[in-house]
């Protein structure tokens, strides 16, 4: 996909607010022509509409990922309007802030059914439509918790984990069988989204993202890099590629470290609301937008994740400086042997 090429036909699941509506629009300002997936119409319309601002065209479409047959609807919905898919975005979550010893069977289920299988719908319908084509681009907007679990979103690891290893076993299928269809995966760190003023908790202060915090925007920018580049992963943030590769090193004491920080680091100082409104089985009314209420704490950058799309170019400048150096160190030493 190129920034050129304004025909592109993206889907984004979860759209309607938070990452899944800051890449619809990153994809817009590219031209191109979205369908957005989401339960809730109000964000829907709300996303609809930064798309035709920034150029690009979309469809509605609400639709609840966790019904296979729903997911299939929406897809037929899109080609009608927009033709073939290129780009399929798996995005949509729930979650639940709670202790496990306190989670009921029916948080797990759901969370399941939407976080985990919600992908694999979205992925079933867009292959179904791009292995014939032999073409297609479908990326799973993953997280530092794919790889390394955390207190308190015992079901939300879990399911982020579940897609991991759907991906890579889809993936060797898709190598085995020589198809050019293009499954990614983009691992992120914590996002100011809305999520934080609409999941389910149990916890006794109000929820936050772990810091460091990112703004959608540059999880936007990560996606739409993957796309053009078509890489299987990528890894976004300085405190994501901490996470994975802490848990590969350093697991056990990850864990302590965890049991003793990973509670506090998630709740701010404010008291729960008991009246909040979740979004676990019906989405919240309103338009939320893409960030959500924590825009003075996040960052509207990442160095790490500018070097990982940058090797070339800081490879040459690291070289460059290799050379300035070397070549100081000449004048320096000639200047001794001088004296």
């Amino acid at each position: 996909m190129s920034d050129s090429d304004n025909s592109n036909v993206v889907v984004v699941t979860g759209a309607s607010a938070g990452v899944g509506r800051a890449t619809a629009r990153a994809f817009a300002e590219r031209g191109a022509k979205l369908g957005l997936l989401a339960r809730g119409e109000d964000g829907l319309e709300g996303a609809r509409a930064d798309v035709e601002d920034a150029g690009g065209e979309a469809i509605a479409v609400p639709t609840n990922v966790s019904d296979p047959d729903a997911v299939e609807a929406a897809a037929e919905t899109v080609e009608d309007a927009f033709g073939p898919i290129d780009v399929w975005v798996n995005n949509a979550m729930v979650s639940v802030f709670s202790p496990a010893a306190e989670m009921t069977a029916d948080d797990y289920r759901r969370v399941t059914e939407v976080t985990y299988l919600g992908y694999v719908h979205g992925t079933q319908a867009a292959l179904e439509r791009m292995r014939p084509r032999d073409e297609g681009t479908i990326v799973q907007v993953g997280s530092a918790l794919a790889y390394r679990g955390i207190p308190l979103q015992s079901a939300y690891c879990g399911a982020k984990h579940a897609i991991q290893g759907y991906t890579e076993s889809v993936r060797t299928e898709l190598i085995h069988d020589d198809c050019d269809v293009q499954l990614s995966m983009v691992q992120m760190p914590a996002m100011n989204t809305p999520q934080f003023e609409w999941t389910k908790s149990r916890m006794p202060r109000q929820p936050q993202p772990v810091p460091p915090i990112y703004q959608p925007e540059v999880a936007a920018r990560a996606i739409v890099w993957t796309v053009d580049r078509g890489k299987d992963e990528l890894w976004v943030g300085r405190s994501t590629v901490k996470a994975i590769l802490g848990d590969r090193l350093i697991p056990r004491r990850l864990d302590n470290m965890l049991a003793s920080g990973g509670y506090d680091s998630q709740l701010t100082n404010e008291p729960a609301d008991s009246d909040r409104p979740n979004n676990l089985h019906e989405p919240v009314a309103g338009d939320f937008g893409a960030r959500g209420p924590f825009d003075e704490r996040a960052r509207d950058r990442s160095v790490q994740l500018w070097a990982s799309t940058h090797r070339r170019p800081l490879a040459l400048l690291l070289g460059l400086a290799a050379a300035v150096v070397a070549a100081a160190l000449g004048r320096n030493d000639g200047s001794a042997d001088d004296e």
